[in-house]
């Protein structure tokens, strides 16, 4: 970005808003507003609204297929999907709230360090939907109620199958490191994904910079969005990903593909989405409707059953046959140390890689 007032480095003091175990900020000294339930009037006037803009870092046709099925429970009231990269939406919407243009409804990231910044720029809207205050987790919700986590994923290992047999397949990242994958692995960039921004934190924290360095070594394909290093050792450009959505891969092995999901014997990177109203949305009735929505528990469903992600709904249900969250060694990243760190990571990784 070229304008120093919306740079994370800002932000940086925010650094010790987290307590150590908790996934979000520590809370203000306004009280989190009640929980909201979806009434006629409040569906009649988000009808009034008749759109509402939704900012996501979720696959184009995870959050499509969302904005469809709202559409369809909710005729009238038509869905903006604006889709792009997690750190390119935090840059737009930075632009945009500099310029005092009011587009956004809602936004959800996978970077949860954006919202930090978003409530401490006071561009969020206090909302708890219904289901979020009954069936969700305490360390899933921001105690000021800005925003919640809509589903999670991690970041995993995985290779092609025609190319790489089971025996001889990598179980850990110390394994990528063996000469014999030189010129076959392929990951994405902390640059563009908001999920590899919080991958490469995670494992620079636990394995150190140099296990990047001597992985930088290895001719690595670079590519941008988490979700494409699942597509590229698809399609056999590259035998192994060293990162990447693991429901892509779930998907595909689903439908008979060449994949496989490893979580590597060190942990696997847990990825949260959360999602939140933005303060002065053009559309805010709309907005409480579709967050109100995003987080019930036919919505939720839908992510676990359709796209294979995570939910912390209590009443969602992992599908038959999916590895359980409970089975993964999760390494999990505090969002305010993330945000205190990204440009110093985005350098340095961009220096060693190259790109």
């Amino acid at each position: 970005m070229q304008d120093r007032k919306w740079s994370r480095r800002e932000v940086l003091g925010a650094a010790t808003a987290s307590a150590a175990g908790v996934l979000f900020a520590e809370p203000l000294a306004a009280a989190a507003p009640p929980p909201t339930a979806v009434t006629p009037a409040l569906i009649e006037a988000a009808r009034k609204e008749g759109k509402v803009s939704f900012y996501t870092a979720l696959e184009l046709n995870t959050a499509e297929c969302l904005a469809r099925v709202f559409e369809a429970k909710y005729p009238g009231i038509a869905v903006r999907v604006e889709r792009s990269g997690a750190e390119r939406i935090f840059q737009r919407i930075a632009q945009e709230q500099g310029s005092g243009i009011k587009a956004v409804d809602v936004a959800n990231s996978t970077d949860p360090a954006h919202y930090l910044d978003w409530k401490k720029n006071d561009w969020l809207a206090p909302y708890i939907p219904e289901d979020v205050a009954k069936h969700f987790p305490a360390d899933q919700v921001d105690p000021d109620g800005m925003h919640a986590t809509s589903c999670g994923w991690m970041e995993a290992i995985g290779y092609n199958t025609d190319l790489v047999k089971r025996e001889n397949a990598p179980k850990s990242y110390a394994d990528l490191l063996d000469p014999k994958w030189r010129g076959k692995i392929v990951k994405g960039h902390p640059g563009y994904s908001g999920a590899i921004m919080t991958a490469t934190f995670v494992l620079a924290r636990d394995l150190g910079w140099p296990y990047f360095e001597k992985l930088a070594q290895q001719k690595v394909m670079q590519v941008q969005s988490a979700a494409d290093p699942p597509k590229k050792i698809l399609l056999g450009e590259r035998a192994v990903m060293a990162d990447g959505n693991d429901y892509n891969l779930v998907l595909a092995k689903d439908q008979g593909k060449p994949v496989e999901v490893v979580y590597a014997t060190e942990g696997s990177p847990l990825i949260i989405v959360p999602s939140g109203i933005f303060r002065g949305a053009p559309n805010p009735n709309a907005a409480r409707l579709f967050q109100s929505f995003f987080f019930g528990a036919e919505a939720q469903q839908l992510l676990v059953d359709t796209f294979a992600h995570r939910s912390f709904h209590a009443q969602v249900k992992e599908k038959a046959g999916h590895t359980p969250l409970s089975a993964i060694k999760l390494l999990k990243a505090p969002p305010a140390e993330v945000l205190a760190q990204s440009e110093a990571i985005k350098a340095r990784y961009s220096k060693l890689f190259g790109v």
